[in-house]
């Protein structure tokens, strides 16, 4: 529970009335919202799961609140970033979600850090803040915002989604435990797809979202019982709730300071082992590729090794579909033997990392081929951009 001096809050008229549905609830009422008016609040990412409880914050009247992230809108986020529309596309998100919160609450304080979270700043960026609410996609900043959350005696709401399943907590509150009790360690790079390469249902990140906007509401308030030592798991299409119970753990590595948090997750590593693997694939361009349809040639197998339902979007005149998944659990390569019989394999996917993957494990079976640079992407921008880019 945070303890502002109530007595230096002070309601407008206007608050009065914006808040009036919360001065009824005698859980919130007078003194609550005053809490919430002197609350601050640090948002890190404006995505899909900062959309949701950014505008929520803001609209139950958060005094401040802090945006960290780096990026521009793209098209591809309309689908599930609510707090930005299509005239903010290419611009800065953070400044798309100031625009927005000041449309709802025009007295509310937005401190915008248009920069890559790092060991390097975030303590400095964290320090003003009450809370710190969590809406990243990657591991290594999760670790950075538990470490730094752990470092300074932050509440830590916790948020993550993937395809049509979310999960919700609160670490680091009222000795409760931390994200390193629910993952001691990383997973190995690239094991947890990204929403880009698995998807994810646009409505999902709209309900964690809202259960972090929730939470943090109720740390503000004092009221009610948070998630810490909860994990709250949800799963869309069973339309279910389920709940884990997370404890501190006692041998726990001591956080004493921020790390390379890249580095404590094996990027480098897995960067400069996927470096030397596509050394060892030969590559083409896509124009190259053009260059090759349009001669007649029939010396050649095109792979597509994206998944089905990607082929229906898109696809490569004259590509034959055999996903990675196949390939990778061996079914596919006599496939590609028997397709490839001596001519030429040629490889692709949407970006050319899963189809490096697959040349690299038909290398290992004796099936040498080479990769299309960039995929089915490049292919639209550079050389039929009737295809549609997803």
């Amino acid at each position: 529970m945070l303890n502002p001096n109530l007595d230096d809050i002070q309601l407008t008229k206007e608050d009065y009335e914006r808040y009036s549905r919360h001065l009824i609830l005698p859980e919130v009422g007078l003194d609550g919202q005053k809490r919430l008016k002197a609350s601050s609040v640090l948002c890190i990412g404006t995505g899909g799961l900062g959309s949701p409880l950014i505008l929520y914050l803001a609209a139950a009247g958060v005094g401040r609140i802090g945006l960290v992230d780096f990026d521009v809108v793209d098209y591809s986020n309309l689908q599930r970033q609510i707090i930005h529309g299509t005239s903010w596309v290419n611009k800065p998100k953070i400044e798309s979600a100031k625009n927005r919160i000041l449309e709802i609450n025009p007295h509310c304080q937005v401190d915008l850090y248009n920069t890559r979270l790092s060991s390097d700043n975030a303590l400095k960026i964290f320090e003003p803040y009450d809370i710190v609410v969590d809406g990243t996609d990657n591991f290594p900043t999760r670790y950075l915002v538990n470490d730094a959350c752990v470092l300074l005696n932050k509440p830590n709401v916790y948020g993550s989604i993937y395809r049509f399943e979310g999960q919700a907590t609160v670490f680091n509150y009222e000795d409760g435990p931390n994200y390193r009790d629910l993952y001691p360690e990383p997973p190995p790079p690239g094991l947890v797809p990204s929403c880009a390469e698995g998807g994810v249902l646009g409505i999902l990140p709209g309900i964690i979202g809202v259960i972090q906007a929730t939470e943090t509401i109720k740390i503000i308030l004092g009221e009610g019982n948070t998630l810490s030592g909860r994990l709250l798991l949800y799963n869309s299409l069973e339309m279910t709730f389920r709940e884990l119970k997370l404890r501190p753990n006692p041998v726990r590595p001591v956080i004493e300071k921020l790390i390379d948090y890249e580095e404590f997750c094996g990027i480098p590593d897995a960067q400069a082992a996927e470096a030397e693997q596509q050394a060892a694939i030969s590559e083409m361009s896509v124009t190259d590729l053009k260059t090759l349809l349009d001669s007649g040639s029939n010396d050649y197998v095109l792979l597509d090794v994206r998944n089905p339902n990607e082929y229906e979007i898109a696809k490569i005149p004259g590509s034959v579909l055999i996903p990675l998944a196949e390939i990778e659990n061996g079914a596919g390569v006599e496939k590609i033997r028997e397709l490839v019989n001596g001519h030429k394999l040629i490889a692709h996917c949407k970006m050319g990392g899963r189809s490096a993957k697959a040349l690299a494990i038909l290398k290992d079976a004796g099936i040498e081929g080479t990769n299309v640079t960039g995929g089915i992407l490049a292919w639209s921008r550079e050389v039929d951009s009737s295809v549609p880019q997803y």
